[in-house]
């Protein structure tokens, strides 16, 4: 409560600033703030996660029980523009027989959800005709996420500090621009992995949608870090995205996308490697199933680079392959899923290997149940087993979640 009481008090005082600034009449600027702060939206979301991790090669099993709890308030519109801020809180709660990263536990397999409190969001936004403008912290996710996401898989949730705008050029057209000068990634400052990329980032993203069923999407990253300099790299790539209806419920949906990415920047690596992804997918009688074929290229041991991915929806949920091989790596991968009252059930199998040399990395099989018990309330029981050949070692994790939104 002292919390959201601060918060409401901090969007009076910028709306209050801001109101000075353009000088409008004492009337019309008390009216405005009074409007503004009856019209904010306050959510919170509660998130338990239970996750247990048996690793080949790490004696100990790991046991990790957190509480992420975040409270979102948005005000509402003063003129042209609103502000958001969003505090985010990661707490252990029973079992903490895991290595988050930050609290020295090398004896356990890593679960990467360490405590502590984070300003996730905290930005302004203006509104135009045809424009829509973000200042400040923010979360920001680009397609699939497969390049640009914000990783909220994790407990604490991967957001980009800069300028962001969005343009409504037409009804069919959507150009997204951003300059991010700053990454908070899901690491706090104590853990042993950078908790921070900074540097230089102009992310373009446009999508034209010939109509509700298809479209296409191109896109251009170009990424100059100050520290991570083996991540710097510049991408141009383009995704298309079509669903052809065999009836009212049954349908064929289809996927194909290609992308070049090379160094950038003072990246000491010299390379030129490729991405592209085939993937179809149908629906008949409430039954999904689905194919797919991804390549992460390489070129002079380099492997394709996706540091700002979200990248647990890619490769397998064992997250082997959170960086990408120096020999690149192939992902051939078979779906199916069906709804069996409110809980709905989804298996994927991976088949992983080189993109370069003749090496078998491995497989996966991934499931997940998710039951919707009501509006606020869904939970889900994942499970995730990597079966190593060339690459890792054979691991299993285990999730149970739920999630309460009010």
């Amino acid at each position: 409560m002292k919390i959201l009481i601060a918060i409401k008090i901090l969007s009076v005082a910028l709306i209050t600033t801001a109101l000075c600034v353009v000088g409008s009449t004492q009337a019309v600027m008390l009216e405005s703030v009074s409007k503004a702060v009856k019209e904010s939206e306050v959510k919170v979301i509660a998130r338990y996660r239970l996750e247990t991790v048996e690793q080949d090669g790490i004696d100990k099993d790991a046991t990790a029980s957190t509480l992420k709890t975040r409270l979102s308030v948005k005000t509402g519109k003063f003129g042209n523009f609103n502000a958001k801020i969003e505090v985010d809180n990661v707490s252990e709660i029973g079992a903490d027989n895991y290595n988050s990263t930050a609290n020295g536990k090398t004896q356990y397999p890593v679960v990467a959800d360490m405590k502590g409190t984070d300003l996730n969001q905290a930005y302004v936004t203006f509104y135009g005709d045809m424009a829509k403008i973000n200042i400040g912290r923010q979360r920001i996710n680009h397609n699939d996420h497969r390049f640009l996401g914000g990783v909220a898989w994790r407990q604490n949730e991967q957001t980009y500090d800069g300028f962001r705008a969005q343009f409504d050029v037409s009804d069919n057209f959507k150009l997204d621009t951003s300059y991010i000068f700053n990454v908070n990634r899901i690491f706090t400052a104590d853990s042993g992995v950078v908790d921070n990329f900074h540097g230089n980032i102009l992310a373009v993203n446009s999508v034209y949608q010939f109509n509700k069923k298809h479209k296409v999407a191109f896109y251009y990253y170009n990424m100059d870090f100050d520290d991570a300099l083996t991540n710097s790299n510049r991408t141009l790539g383009a995704t298309y995205n079509g669903k052809f209806m065999l009836s009212s419920k049954n349908s064929i949906s289809l996927k194909v996308g290609f992308a070049s990415q090379s160094d950038n920047g003072d990246n000491p690596s010299d390379y030129s490697a490729s991405y592209s992804i085939a993937e179809i997918n149908s629906k008949f009688e409430g039954f999904s199933f689905g194919v797919g074929y991804e390549v992460l290229g390489s070129d002079n041991g380099v492997g394709f680079k996706t540091p700002l991915a979200t990248l647990h929806k890619f490769q397998g949920w064992v997250d082997k392959f959170l960086g990408t091989p120096g020999e690149g790596v192939k992902d051939t991968y078979f779906k199916v899923g069906t709804k069996l009252g409110n809980v709905k059930l989804s298996a994927i199998y991976h088949d992983l290997s080189a993109e370069e040399e003749n090496a078998n990395w491995g497989t996966e099989l991934d499931l997940v149940a998710v039951y919707k018990v009501n509006k606020q309330l869904t939970t889900a029981l994942k499970y995730a087993s990597y079966d190593a050949e060339d690459r890792a070692t054979d691991t299993s994790k285990l999730w149970f979640m739920a999630t309460l939104k009010f």
